[in-house]
């Protein structure tokens, strides 16, 4: 059997929830990674009624829900507080701006937003955690190896208490392992879960994207945390062959802007093998969602969503159940 294809909500936020459903039916997928921003699923409304009304809308499209998303607000409780977070907070969390503020109240509500999933009947939270050294990145001036260990110390003060919280109630959280997080390629990724002695809560939601332009092994990626793996974003990056005017880290330009070194691409656009992806899932026995998320800042999105479906429907395959060869032995 193949694994469900389900669609991220995030990127589709300014549409309102029922509409998203309405599309994603027709679009060919089996279910939602419900975003926890736009009208798709507000923590402070989220009681036995709201989550109620959510399924029922999701059954009246014949879609499921497999996971919902925490992005935004989990990004605030390990980074550097400004006015960025301002925009991508619900005011309640930002309240006066002050940092520590925020980033105890984004803890308070990663705490609701598992209770919120169990009330919705899933059992994974993927998001950001955000980080306090993400800006110590390049080692100039100097970076002190005890500004990084403080850096993870400060990880694990911050998110072991959320993570006792979500293992008390079944949630596992699953972290995005990208630029700005305080996991984002392998070698980060395990000093994370060293910091937090391997907590069984935290995992990974695995997107190749975000390994392929800075040169990681994303398919040892997932041969390395094999038993960490809860969520998979099937998502593509392009990167450019030849030299480009803005590096890996983009050169302070906008997406989609001419002489960036790389972007992200709609499914099949770009330079990830997804066929070693899915082997590499099959070799570890994943069955979880295989879950679009859709950007692409050259093409029409409802296009490309509908396409990504049909894309990963096609290079999705089980795994075997005998070996090729066994039909040769005499029995």
């Amino acid at each position: 059997m193949s694994r469900p294809v389900t669609i991220f909500t995030g990127q589709w936020a300014d549409m309102p929830f029922e509409t998203l459903c309405q599309k994603a039916r027709s679009f060919g997928y089996d279910g939602l990674e419900i975003a926890c921003w736009g009208d798709h699923f507000e923590i402070d409304k989220a009681d036995e009624a709201y989550c109620r009304k959510k399924k029922e809308t999701l059954e009246k499209y014949g879609l499921k829900v497999f996971a919902i998303a925490s992005h935004l607000v989990g990004q605030a409780v390990c980074d550097q507080i400004d006015e960025r977070h301002k925009s991508i907070l619900p005011a309640y969390i930002w309240g006066d701006g002050d940092p520590e503020g925020v980033r105890r109240r984004a803890a308070e509500e990663m705490i609701r937003t598992a209770e919120a999933a169990k009330r919705l009947g899933v059992d994974t939270v993927t998001g950001f955690t955000g980080s306090s050294i993400w800006h110590l990145l390049y080692s100039f001036p100097s970076v002190p190896a005890s500004m990084i260990d403080k850096g993870y110390a400060d990880f694990a003060r911050r998110w072991l208490p959320i993570l006792d919280k979500f293992q008390k109630l079944g949630i596992r959280f699953a972290l995005e392992a990208h630029p700005t997080e305080i996991a984002f390629d392998i070698a980060s990724g395990q000093r994370a879960l060293k910091a937090i002695n391997n907590h069984p809560a935290f995992g990974f939601n695995f997107d190749p994207s975000h390994f392929g332009y800075q040169g990681v092994d994303y398919v040892k990626f997932i041969n390395m945390f094999a038993d960490k793996i809860f969520h998979v974003h099937m998502k593509d990056v392009g990167w450019s062959k030849v030299p480009a005017d803005a590096g890996v880290f983009g050169g302070h330009t906008e997406f989609g802007t001419s002489g960036r070194y790389w972007d992200f691409r709609s499914l099949g656009h770009g330079n990830i093998v997804f066929e070693d992806i899915i082997r590499a899932l099959n070799k570890i026995n994943y069955k979880g969602p295989l879950s679009v998320e859709w950007e692409d800042s050259g093409m029409d999105r409802e296009f490309g969503a509908k396409e990504a479906c049909e894309f990963v429907r096609k290079v999705d395959f089980p795994p075997s159940n005998i070996a090729f060869d066994a039909a040769f032995e005499k029995k």
